[in-house]
């Protein structure tokens, strides 16, 4: 009989373990009708096709959207990270309003390697190669001298350059982002002063709002839930804008990843850094910054000729770099005109002019157009979540045991970002241009989107496409993320890690 009560027993655990398991697989695979509200249509087939014929033979390029770039300053620009997915889009609308080559200074680490860039005004464009992790190097890139023709003119600064590291988010971990990402924002803005500048605008992230996903759901509550009304995860539904900033600087682990933490310290460092003198802030652009073959969002799947996923039903809010671009030259126009401007100080949050789209609709736009390769494979979300805390703790195990680095081997390619963060940033999202949209009478920057994601996706694979013309095998490009990987091991060799204390 105890024998019998006791199989009973074990077998109405696992019943029950099952049936919790289930249900919570079931919501992670699910999407909230709040967000089918405002992202109810989904993009067909059709639509996309007409969009790659029309863009085909009409390109999106500066001279299209002219009439929306802010008029022309008499100013000079030092744009860090200025061959970037943002700071390159910000050059080539300086150039296309009018500024003279020679009055622009681009202060980046690695080489220019835009193909936009690579011809015409840009490529005459004064490079400095730069580290602003320290301050010597940021020092000399502001000071070197400029052409008399531009020496006397008034400064503007934008500060697009940062590290992406979406995935880790452990203390042990943080010293690359802490070194880059927020000691660097101090050495830029430390040179600015230093060199005149009068406006300074930062590039932060939407990111920066976005809380950690909370997995556990009470057993008793998930178990009672009729299956049809099961409860939602703690934010598993967020809503990106700028009103953390006006409240008390959150923890390290209210934060989904150190990129995130790093990116709101140093948006708090841009932002209170303002006075009559230097006028600043801060740009936030929504989760997923696109517009390049290397960016993280489009130009990493389109790379992929497998391309693994448990997020094609996310929804989310997207941003063409050429929107973020606009929306600093925009900012920069407010804070040059009045030294008293009540925007300044503070973020705006900055999305592509329509509603958040599905991961499943880039994924049909690469399907239906891309000449090279490509294939979903489709991934059930727990297990995958599950897996991210093992590759977690594996990771982190050689950074608390030194030793075990000559052990353990390293794990390589997509694998090693699969942690528990990126499941948090890769959540249902929506964001508004609500603030930045408003009027500058009213406190906003007039800022207008003039790219959908619809047209920027379509153009991005147009583009791809001429690219891989004559070679239908994906063609590899650094990305911010595998870029961020290579400061990394440059760091650790040289030991600047440990200098950070991880």
């Amino acid at each position: 009989m105890a024998a019998l009560v006791i199989g009973l027993g074990a077998a109405s655990l696992l019943l029950l373990t099952y049936t919790y398991l289930s249900r919570l697989s079931s919501i992670l695979k699910s999407t909230p009708e709040a967000v089918l509200k405002v992202s109810p249509k989904r993009w067909t087939k059709e639509e996309l096709r007409q969009a790659y014929q029309r863009l085909e033979k009409n390109l999106i390029t500066t001279k299209s959207y002219a009439d929306r770039i802010p008029p022309k300053l008499d100013r000079r620009y030092i744009i860090t990270g200025g061959s970037g997915l943002v700071g390159g889009y910000i050059v080539l609308q300086l150039l296309e309003r009018g500024q003279s080559p020679e009055s622009i200074r681009i202060v980046e680490f690695r080489p220019l390697n835009r193909a936009d860039m690579l011809s015409g005004p840009a490529s005459t464009v004064d490079f400095v190669k730069a580290d602003i992790s320290s301050a010597e190097s940021t020092n000399n890139a502001f000071e070197k001298s400029w052409p008399s023709s531009v020496a006397h003119l008034p400064l503007t600064v934008f500060h697009t350059a940062a590290v992406i590291v979406p995935s880790d988010r452990s203390k042990l971990v943080y010293g690359l982002c802490e070194s880059v990402n927020v000691q660097g924002t101090r050495n830029v803005l430390d040179a600015a002063r230093k060199a005149g500048a009068d406006v300074l605008i930062s590039t932060s992230s939407g990111g920066v709002s976005i809380r950690p996903i909370e997995l556990w759901i009470s057993p008793l509550e998930l178990l009672l839930s009729p299956r049809n009304k099961l409860p939602e995860m703690k934010n598993y539904l967020q809503v990106m804008d700028e009103k953390d900033f006006f409240e008390p600087p959150r923890k390290h682990e209210e934060h989904f990843a150190n990129y995130a933490v790093s990116k709101a310290r140093a948006e708090r460092i841009v932002c209170g850094a303002n006075s009559p003198e230097l006028r600043t802030g801060s740009i936030r652009p929504a989760n997923g910054v696109y517009g390049q073959p290397g960016d993280n969002t489009l130009g990493g799947s389109l790379a992929m000729s497998d391309c693994p996923t448990w997020c094609a039903h996310i929804i989310q809010p997207f941003v063409h770099g050429i929107n973020v671009a606009i929306a600093h030259l925009d900012y920069e126009a407010v804070l040059a005109a009045n030294p008293k401007a009540p925007q300044a100080g503070r973020p705006f949050m900055i999305t592509d002019p329509n509603p958040p789209i599905s991961y499943i609709d880039m994924y049909l736009a690469i399907e239906t157009l891309a000449t090279t390769p490509f294939k979903l494979i489709r991934l059930p979300p727990l297990p995958m979540w599950f897996l991210s805390y093992i590759v977690e703790w594996y990771s982190l195990l050689p950074v608390k045991y030194p030793f075990l680095r000559r052990i353990l081997p390293e794990l390589k390619g997509d694998i090693k970002h699969m942690k528990p963060g990126l499941f948090s940033v890769t959540t249902h999202m929506v964001a508004t241009n609500e603030n930045a949209s408003r009027s500058v009478d009213e406190g906003g920057l007039g800022f207008r989107g003039v790219v959908t994601t619809l047209e920027g996706m379509v153009q991005e694979i147009v583009e791809w496409n001429v690219e891989h013309k004559e070679e239908k095998k994906a063609k590899k490009f650094q990305t911010s993320i595998s870029f961020a990987e290579e400061i990394a091991k440059a760091a650790e060799a040289a030991g600047v890690m440990e200098k950070m204390g991880k």
